[in-house]
C-alpha cells in the first residue's frame, strides 16, 4: 500500500486475520479468580403481582439468591427524551422486578453460586408465588401510553380539504430479535481499595453503557471502568446495558466477589429487548397532478412492560422520516408509544428508519395505483432536489441526488420477466432516506518511539472493520502507510470520551475526529521539523516523505525517535449535526399460485453515503442489511400466544435465513458528499435493512394486483390473498 491515496481504496479487513486465528478473546473467555457465575429467575407470566418469593435452602454451590429487596438502592433505567417527546419516566425498567413482573421472561431474582450449571440448577428450586392478570397484548387495545411526540407544519386541514385525491393504508411490522451470534454477558469485579468497579461488557461502546450504570448504581462514574472486548454483532441489541448486566454489578458489589452472566440463546430470545412493533394509519393528499401536498400520520408503537433507555428513540426516528425522500409541505404527525406485557423494545438495524420507509413508500405505490399513474414517474414528480432540505417533521437533509440513485437502481433491475406458469410475479422499488451522524466523538494520536502511530477512538467495532477503515483514515492525512497506524477501543479508562457506536455514525462523527487529529498531528510535527531542521514552520511541507524545508528532510521515523523533545501527540473532537444517507432498492418477486410460497428472484441496492472510505467494507454492510430485510421479509416474526408467552424458544422456532436463501444482490453506489464534516462521509451501515425491505413489499403488492401484506410473507398469507384476488377478479367477494 502507498503512503497516501488510502480513501476510497477497498481494502481487506484487517481484523479478520485475527479472527480467523482464533486469537480473539469474547466476553466468555473471560475468567477471574474467585468468579462466581449468575442465573437468573424469569417469569413464566406476561402480566403478574409478586406475591412470596422463597429461597431454597443447602443447595450445593449456592452462594446467594438476591431479589430486588436485596439490591436496595439501585434506580432504574434511565430514559431518553428524543427532541419534542414526552415521556413517562415512571415507566422505566427496573433492574430486578419490583413487586410486579410486566413480561414473561423479566428477571425476577439473581442466584449467584460456585458455576453456571449449579446456578442454572438452583434457580430453578427458587420458588416465586404469582397472582396472574390478564395481559395486553396489543398497543391498539392498551391504554398505557408511554411516549408521545408529534410534528405538525403547514395547513394540513386546507390542504386535504382542496385535494384532489386523498389515498390511505394502514401499514405494520412485527416485532424481530436481533440474535447475533454472540449473546449478551458480563463479568463485574470490585476492588475495594480503589473502590473500582470493573465490567467487562459484550456492549456496542464503553460510553453510553458507563453512563447508564453509574445512574442505576448511583456511583460517580469515575468508581466505574468498563472494558469491550471483542463482540460477536449486535445490530442495536446491545447499545443498552441488559438489566441482568445492572444487577451484576450489583451482586459483585453485595457478595464481594467477581461474578460473570453469559446469556444462552433461550434467554436472548425470551429476554433481550427486541425491534420494529410499529403499525400506522397514513392518509397522502395529492392534487389533480399528482403533486403530494400533505400528509397525516398515527403511529403507533408496542413498546413493552418497560422503557429502557433507547426504548423511546425508534419510533420517534420513524416518525419524523416518515416523508421520506418527498417534497411535502404540509404534515401532521403523531407517534403514541404503548405499553404491553411483552418484552421492551428497541434499536434493532434501522431503528425506525425501515418502518418510515416501509410505510411511505407503501403508501405512494398505493396512490399510484388510485391515480392510474406510473409508480415511478409519480415518485419522480414528488422527488425532493433542493439541498439543504427541511421536511414538513423538521429534519435537515444536507445532501443527496434522490433521482439518480432512483435511475441507478431502475437501471440496474432492468425489466420484469413474464411470469412462468402457475406463478404470478411482480416488481417492486423504494426510496429511503437514513439518519446517522450527530453528536460528537474524539479521538487521539501519538507517534510512539518505534515509529508507529497509536490511535485511540471513542467509537467502538463490534463488526463493522473501525480498525481498518479508522487506518485509512489516519494514513491519508499523516500520508503514510495504513500499516503503520495501530488503534486502540474499548477502555473507558484509556480511551478518549464521546457518545458510542450506534445508528450508523462512526465515520461521519468518530472517523471525522481521527481526521482532524490526525491534521493536529501533522502541525504538531511540522513545529517539531521546524525546530530540528532550524526553519520557520511556515517554510515547512509535508510529504511521503516527511517534513521537508530548503535546508533538509525530516521523516515521521526520525521525530518518533527525537525524545529529548516529548512525545509527539495531538487530539480532536469533533461535532456536527446529523446527516442524511439515502438510496433506492429495487426488487423482482414471484408467488406460486398454488401454495402461496413467495420466491424472491432479485434484489438491487444503490446506496448513497457521501464519500465512502472503503468501497469493500461498504458493500459488506450493504449485502448484510440487505439480507437482513429479506428475513423479515420471509421469515421472521417475534410472536406470542394469547397469554404473553413467546413462541421462540430456539432457532427451530426464530428461524433465520441461510446462504441458499438468498438470491442475487446487485450494489451500486451514488456519492454526494455531506457539508457537515470534514470526510464528506455520511452513514452506510443500516441502509441496506432501511431499503429492501419496502422494495421487497412493494414488488409482493404488486404481484397481488394492489393486495397489500403485512410482512413476513408467508406462504398462507400470500396464499389467501391470492384466493382473495381471483374471487376479485370474478366478481366476487373475499377476505384475507
Amino acid at each position: 500500500m502507498t503512503a497516501s491515496g488510502t480513501i476510497g481504496v477497498g481494502l481487506t479487513r484487517r481484523e479478520d486475520a485475527r479472527i480467523l486465528r482464533g486469537e480473539t478473546r469474547y466476553l466468555d473467555d473471560i475468567v477471574r479468580p474467585g468468579m462466581l457465575h449468575a442465573a437468573f429467575v424469569r417469569s413464566p407470566h406476561a402480566a403478574a403481582t409478586i406475591a412470596a418469593l422463597r429461597v431454597p435452602v443447602g443447595v450445593e454451590g449456592l452462594v446467594a439468591v438476591l431479589s430486588s429487596a436485596d439490591l436496595g438502592g439501585l434506580a432504574r433505567f434511565p430514559v431518553t427524551e428524543p427532541p419534542g417527546s414526552q415521556i413517562e419516566a415512571a415507566e422505566a425498567h427496573p433492574v430486578l422486578a419490583d413487586g410486579e413482573v410486566r413480561y414473561a421472561g423479566q428477571p425476577v431474582a439473581m442466584v449467584l453460586a460456585a458455576s453456571r450449571a449449579l446456578a442454572e440448577d438452583a434457580a430453578e428450586r427458587v420458588d416465586v408465588e404469582y397472582e396472574v392478570h390478564e395481559p395486553i397484548l396489543s398497543p391498539r387495545e392498551s391504554e398505557h401510553v408511554m411516549m408521545r411526540w408529534s410534528a405538525r407544519r403547514g395547513d394540513v386541514d386546507a390542504a386535504f380539504a382542496e385535494a384532489a385525491h386523498i389515498v390511505s393504508g394502514s401499514y405494520a411490522l412485527a416485532r424481530l430479535i436481533a440474535a447475533p451470534m454472540e449473546t449478551r454477558g458480563v463479568v463485574a469485579e470490585h476492588d475495594p481499595e480503589l473502590d473500582m468497579l470493573t465490567l467487562w461488557c459484550s456492549a456496542q461502546d464503553i460510553h453510553r453503557p458507563l453512563a447508564q450504570l453509574a445512574h442505576i448504581l448511583r456511583r460517580p462514574p469515575e468508581s466505574l471502568r468498563l472494558i469491550v472486548p471483542d463482540v460477536g454483532g449486535a445490530f442495536g441489541s446491545k447499545g443498552v446495558i441488559a438489566p441482568e448486566v445492572a444487577a451484576v454489578a450489583a451482586g459483585t458489589l453485595a457478595v464481594g466477589a467477581p461474578v460473570k452472566w453469559t446469556e444462552d440463546r433461550l434467554e436472548n430470545l425470551i429476554g433481550a429487548y427486541q425491534g420494529r412493533g410499529m403499525e400506522a394509519d397514513l392518509e397522502l393528499a395529492l392534487d389533480a397532478r399528482g403533486r403530494m401536498l400533505a400528509l397525516r400520520a398515527r403511529l403507533r408503537a408496542d413498546l413493552g412492560g418497560y422503557l429502557l433507555t433507547t426504548t423511546p428513540i425508534p419510533p420517534h426516528t420513524a416518525g419524523t422520516l416518515l416523508p421520506g425522500c418527498y417534497d411535502i409541505p404540509a404534515a401532521d404527525v403523531q407517534v403514541l408509544g404503548t405499553r404491553t406485557n411483552k418484552v421492551p423494545t428497541g434499536p434493532y438495524r434501522g431503528a425506525g428508519r425501515p418502518d418510515a420507509a416501509y410505510m411511505i413508500e407503501s403508501l405512494v405505490d398505493a396512490a399510484a395505483r388510485a391515480l392510474d399513474v406510473d409508480r415511478v414517474a409519480l415518485r419522480r414528480r414528488n422527488l425532493i432536489r433542493g439541498f439543504p432540505h427541511r421536511t414538513a417533521t423538521g429534519l435537515d437533509y444536507d445532501s443527496g441526488d434522490f433521482e439518480r440513485c432512483l435511475d441507478r437502481a431502475l437501471d440496474l433491475l432492468g425489466p420484469v420477466a413474464p411470469a412462468e406458469p402457475g406463478e404470478v410475479r411482480g416488481q417492486g422499488v423504494a426510496l429511503y432516506v437514513e439518519r446517522s451522524g450527530g453528536a460528537w466523538e474524539s479521538a487521539e494520536i501519538r507517534l510512539d518511539p518505534d515509529g508507529r502511530f497509536r490511535v485511540a477512538s471513542s467509537a467502538n467495532p463490534h463488526g463493522q472493520g473501525h480498525e481498518t477503515t479508522f487506518a485509512q483514515i489516519a494514513a491519508e492525512r499523516l500520508l503514510v502507510s495504513p500499516d503503520a497506524i495501530e488503534l486502540q477501543f474499548g477502555d473507558s479508562a484509556t480511551s478518549p470520551a464521546g457518545v458510542g457506536t450506534f445508528g450508523s455514525r462512526s465515520v461521519a462523527q468518530a472517523g471525522s475526529a481521527v481526521a482532524m487529529a490526525a491534521d493536529a498531528l501533522v502541525a504538531c510535527g511540522r513545529d517539531r521539523a521546524a525546530q530540528v531542521l532550524g526553519v520557520q514552520t511556515d517554510r515547512i511541507t509535508h510529504a511521503a516523505s516527511g517534513f521537508s524545508a530548503s535546508t533538509g528532510t525530516v521523516s515521521w521515523d526520525s521525530l518518533a525517535k527525537s525524545t529529548s523533545l516529548g512525545p509527539l501527540r495531538a487530539e480532536a473532537r469533533f461535532q456536527s449535526a446529523n446527516v442524511f444517507s439515502s438510496g433506492a432498492h429495487g426488487a423482482t418477486v414471484s408467488i406460486d399460485r398454488r401454495t402461496g410460497a413467495l420466491r424472491v428472484d432479485r434484489l438491487v441496492a444503490v446506496d448513497d453515503a457521501g464519500i465512502v472510505i472503503n468501497p469493500l467494507l461498504v458493500h459488506g454492510q450493504v449485502i448484510g442489511g440487505t439480507v437482513q430485510a429479506l428475513g423479515e421479509c420471509l421469515t421472521e416474526e417475534a410472536v406470542y400466544d394469547e397469554a404473553g408467552r413467546p413462541g421462540a424458544r430456539s432457532f427451530l422456532d426464530y428461524s433465520l435465513l441461510t446462504a441458499a436463501d438468498v438470491p442475487p444482490i446487485t450494489t451500486a453506489e451514488v456519492a454526494t458528499p455531506t457539508p457537515l464534516n470534514p470526510l464528506g462521509a455520511k452513514g452506510a451501515g443500516e441502509g441496506g435493512a432501511v431499503g429492501a425491505l419496502p422494495a421487497i413489499a412493494n414488488a409482493v403488492a404488486d404481484a397481488l394486483g394492489g393486495v397489500v401484506v403485512t410482512p413476513p410473507f408467508t406462504a398462507e398469507k400470500l396464499w389467501r390473498a391470492l384466493q382473495e384476488q381471483s374471487l376479485r377478479a370474478r366478481g366476487g367477494e373475499g377476505s384475507s
